[in-house]
């Protein structure tokens, strides 16, 4: 067995971080602050044999491996306590080929520098709702988001995936070359190896239609209902999320509604003002909104409008299901627990996932919900570790109350550390299918650190 450190630290081009070094503190910080854990080593990993050097070394010395691209994993599945965490954070390039209409990316990019990229030349590729979200866990897990409804997911939209696999070794993964494999990245997270450069296609998008409605909380019960009518029938080209929330105190909003809590539709379409305004006309038939804000956006605009709502460094609690429809008891219960959100960042949002993603069979990707109507996300959140039991408490009891109006499974990009049985309902029928590619491409586990699939 080699001497881990230095042999290690030769390898690497990038630098390797342990717990003496000055920076250790600020490099181990993960988004979610309820996590803390402390790695034995952290290696900046700034190319692809980078990350052979880490794999191989994990693997040949036997101690855990942790990926960490942007680090907003709900349960801090990019670290690990004790062991080597691979941090792709320096590897962020961005390439696009405006002829082809794709992007290369590097596995450590944010999605800010994506839709920087893409924007110039008009092009988007369909991802979240966060600018500081990372491309490779958004991506792996799905990626579910404004443009899903019109576009598809983030994986419906993956070309190809340049891979380090547990043997060390480095390879495209495509629908051409390792077809199992690629099937597999689609939606089964980090099981099978990392990825170091995803090729999106993009689509030709640069401005949307975007903005909130709100509505007192006494109307959500009939907003609901009303709403889910809308986006079941809505053309593809219109989206919009569903949430319970405290309104910002931020210029951007009416005074009388800062720290308000309200429900309401955040809209994204990719129609003029003017052809969105006729697609939302059912919407004159709702409760009278306390604001309706829609106008021209840039996709970067919107695809940002939350960072500074939620910067690095809170505690956040999250809980997630796959949501079918919206009964009249389902409704009940959403509207009792939106009402006790327990501090001004704690939310709930439904993410519609028809339109477009329906075109596509449960089977021909990882990502196995093809048949449902929303990824839904409760959240507490609060930049006070004392809040922390308070969030946690929040929305346990929310999600229990409504889980069983709901489908077994639930977006692994919006789950906690909830046990195997969980991750097998998310994937359902193609559970049995990833833990063969898992076994074929990692048949020792190496890559565990995350929403874990077994070998078969």
């Amino acid at each position: 067995m080699p001497d881990s450190h230095a042999d290690l630290k030769t390898k690497l081009r990038g630098d390797l971080i342990q717990p003496e070094s000055p920076s250790y503190h600020e490099a181990r910080k993960l988004y979610n602050a309820m996590i803390d854990k402390k790695p034995r080593l952290i290696a900046r990993c700034v190319d692809a044999a980078d990350v052979m050097a880490c794999v191989n070394y994990a693997r040949d010395n036997g101690i855990v491996l942790a990926i960490r691209g942007g680090g907003h994993n709900g349960p801090g599945l990019g670290s690990c306590d004790d062991g080597l965490v691979a941090d792709l954070s320096r590897m962020r390039g961005v390439r696009v080929d405006p002829a082809a209409k794709t992007v290369q990316v590097g596995g450590g990019c944010v999605w800010g520098e994506v839709d920087h990229a893409t924007h110039a030349f008009g092009l988007a590729v369909p991802a979240g709702i966060i600018s500081t979200t990372g491309v490779g866990g958004l991506t792996l897990g799905g990626g579910i988001g404004h443009l899903s409804r019109a576009c598809g997911l983030t994986i419906d939209n993956l070309l190809a995936v340049d891979m380090v696999l547990a043997d060390g070794s480095f390879i495209t993964a495509s629908e051409q070359q390792h077809p199992d494999l690629f099937w597999a990245v689609r939606g089964g997270g980090g099981n099978f190896g990392v990825v170091t450069s995803f090729t999106f296609r993009a689509h030709p998008v640069h401005t949307v239609t975007a903005g909130p409605m709100f509505w007192a909380l006494e109307d959500s019960a009939e907003v609901m209902q009303k709403y889910e009518n809308l986006i079941t029938e809505a053309p593809s080209e219109l989206s919009g999320f569903f949430a319970f929330l405290v309104v910002p105190p931020a210029d951007m909003f009416p005074k009388e509604l800062h720290l308000r809590k309200v429900c309401g539709v955040i809209w994204c379409s990719l129609a003029d003002p003017e052809r969105t305004s006729r697609m939302l006309q059912p919407t004159q038939s709702w409760p009278k909104p306390l604001l309706a804000g829609l106008g021209p956006m840039p996709v970067p605009v919107l695809n940002s409008l939350f960072d500074g709502i939620y910067p690095p460094g809170y505690q956040w609690y999250w809980k997630a299901d796959f949501v079918d429809h919206l009964s009249s008891e389902s409704i009940a219960q959403h509207a009792r627990f939106g009402a006790e959100l327990p501090t001004m960042f704690s939310t709930m949002h439904l993410y519609p996932i028809n339109g477009v993603v329906h075109q596509k069979s449960p089977q021909d990707t990882a990502f196995s919900y093809r048949r449902s109507k929303w990824a839904e996300v409760i959240v507490g959140v609060d930049p006070d570790p004392a809040n922390k039991d308070k969030i946690i408490r929040w929305a346990r009891d929310y999600w229990e109350a409504v889980h069983p109006y709901a489908a077994p499974g639930a977006y692994i990009n919006f789950m906690m550390d909830e046990g195997a049985a969980r991750i097998e309902a998310t994937y359902g029928p193609n559970y049995p299918r990833l833990r063969q590619v898992k076994k074929q491409y990692d048949p020792g586990n190496l890559f565990r650190v995350n929403q874990n699939i077994a070998p078969a």
